[in-house]
């Protein structure tokens, strides 16, 4: 079976103009009957239409909104904010003491979505009061509500809708959550790629473990803990489409003048988890102080391809020098 999430199916933009276009109801449930998902299709034929067969974009805005709710509770049930600073503390540490920028420290967040990761920096403060933070994401109604909650909550940061690639004001860290697996070969090789750009000092992007256990633990935990049966729908599959590390680290290649590695904490593989896990790119000589920063082997091991010039030997822990 084709692995398809169905809220990749029911918003499209027009690439130039990024215009929205409409989506024709039964295309999506044609799309996901072809790839033998019969129970994505019930659910998709649940979706609203309009007199013309177009998906209700209101509708659909609303369903992806309470979707996007209901994983901002998982996030703050899983502490990923926390999760998530733990890697992120000591790659800004260590940017800003090389002082590889000329403005402000900016950490660009794509695909943000509901913006959960953006507002818990802001408020956490976990990064700096100098970090300028901004979440990116393509859906005009989920940045609307990332702005609109951060507004409420009085939160130092930002929300644009648009490519995180082509902002006017480039990112010195690019980071995301859940978005890797959304791509597949060349997609992703160009998505790295995208990121090597002269101002970037670093890229961080975490998603799903993929292990061979962690699509049932999805499976358990999203019956568990969401009611909407789009997002446990989705939340399966986005468990089920996880790239392995290799891959990863492949496509991650792209990104000229990063070093690709794979960063795994100890302490936290459960295999029934689908927990997260991020592949880093950074600049050569930022390598040795992150490694300091990070400390000896308790705190977790950075591992990189063998043949990735300047990167770390598998199995290497994050205190040891590269070969």
């Amino acid at each position: 079976m084709q692995l398809i999430e169905i809220s990749d199916l029911v918003v499209d933009h027009d690439p130039g103009t990024r215009a929205r276009l409409p989506v024709r109801g039964a295309d999506v449930v044609a799309r996901l009957v072809a790839a033998g998902d019969r129970s994505g299709a019930r659910i998709a034929a649940g979706l609203a239409c309009d007199d013309d067969g177009n998906l209700d974009p209101l509708a659909v805005d609303r369903r992806l909104v309470a979707v996007h709710t209901e994983l901002q509770r998982l996030s703050e049930e899983l502490r990923l904010g926390d999760r998530i600073a733990e890697l992120l503390r000591p790659l800004v540490a260590v940017i800003r003491a090389a002082g590889r920028t000329d403005g402000p420290l900016r950490v660009v967040d794509v695909g943000c979505g509901l913006g959960y990761l953006v507002r818990w920096l802001a408020s956490s403060g976990a990064l700096g009061a100098d970090v300028d933070l901004v979440g990116v994401d393509f859906n005009a109604a989920l940045v609307t509500e990332a702005g609109r909650l951060a507004r409420e909550e009085g939160l130092p940061c930002r929300f644009v809708r648009g490519d995180a690639f082509a902002l006017d004001e480039p990112a010195t860290v690019y980071v995301s959550t859940g978005v890797l697996h959304h791509f597949r070969g060349d997609d992703l090789d160009a998505f790295f790629a995208a990121q090597a750009t002269p101002g970037t000092a670093a890229f961080c992007h975490f998603d799903i473990a993929a292990t061979g256990l962690a699509p049932i633990g999805a499976w358990v935990f999203h019956r568990a803990r969401m009611r909407d049966p789009l997002g446990r729908h989705d939340g399966v599959m986005s468990a089920r489409r996880a790239h392995d590390d290799e891959t990863l680290l492949a496509a991650a290649a792209h990104a000229d003048g990063l070093t690709p590695l794979v960063y795994e904490p100890r302490g936290r593989s459960n295999p029934f988890c689908t927990t997260l896990r991020p592949v880093i790119g950074v600049r050569p000589d930022l390598l040795p102080p992150l490694r300091a920063e990070l400390g000896p082997g308790p705190s977790g091991r950075l591992v990189g391809r063998a043949d990735t010039v300047g990167g770390t030997p598998q199995g290497a822990s994050a205190g040891e020098g590269a070969g």
